[in-house]
């Protein structure tokens, strides 16, 4: 009897290595180098398709979305020097106005999030989501809560001179 339940044990022991393998290969998959692309070639919909593992900065629930000012590109600048700032996060695909980030968690687990520029109105739209899984502990509207007030600091700070 001993001998099957050490059996059955070792073989679970076994199964969850395996499992931690696989996940751990999948998460840790780079992002890869940026991927820039023409004008207006971005998604425009950052609805949360799944309010569980999702944060935007549109509608009810929501977050406020990242305000600056001077122009466009003052706007995209300040959010790349932020999003520089964060060993965690990786530009992977762009346009003017637009940039999809992967954040990669401490677990190795990866995080999309996208930044949308408004040049009229001075603020940049996001939408951050879980990649895997159904539910993120709060992980998405932590992240973007920490990562606003970062481009708020960042933006009140001025400019080194030269």
């Amino acid at each position: 009897m001993l001998s099957k339940v050490g059996h059955l044990m070792s073989a679970r022991t076994a199964l969850a290595a395996l499992l931690a393998l696989v996940l751990a290969a999948c998460a840790a998959q780079d992002a890869g180098p940026e991927i820039r692309l023409g004008a207006n070639a971005h998604p425009t919909d950052l609805s949360c398709p799944r309010s569980s593992n999702c944060v935007n900065s549109l509608g009810a629930g929501g977050l406020p979305a990242l305000r600056y000012s001077g122009d466009a590109a003052q706007g995209m600048a300040l959010l790349r020097a932020t999003l520089a700032s964060l060993p965690e996060a990786a530009i992977v695909r762009s346009d003017p106005v637009w940039l999809e980030v992967i954040f990669t968690t401490t677990l190795g687990f990866r995080d999309q999030v996208d930044f949308v520029l408004d040049a009229k109105s001075g603020q940049i739209d996001f939408r951050s989501q879980s990649l895997l899984g159904r539910y993120d502990f709060g992980k998405n509207r932590a992240r973007m809560t920490a990562f606003s007030e970062r481009f708020d600091d960042m933006a009140a700070t001025p400019p080194a001179s030269h």
